[in-house]
């Protein structure tokens, strides 16, 4: 479960780097700031969803 909400916390910290730099437009960075945002939802929403639900 720590895991999950450790994994939530960094995606969320990846969505604000895409806000962040999307506004300075640094459109690699934010390829690969909403590539890293997407992975780590991802895992930390399937990592709760695995620890409530088994």
């Amino acid at each position: 479960m720590v895991t999950g909400i450790i994994l939530l916390i960094v995606s969320i910290l990846c969505v604000l780097a895409v806000f962040r730099e999307f506004k300075s437009k640094n459109f690699f960075a934010v390829l690969f700031a909403g590539a890293s945002a997407l992975v780590f939802g991802w895992f930390s929403i399937m990592t709760i969803y695995s620890n409530l639900f088994s």
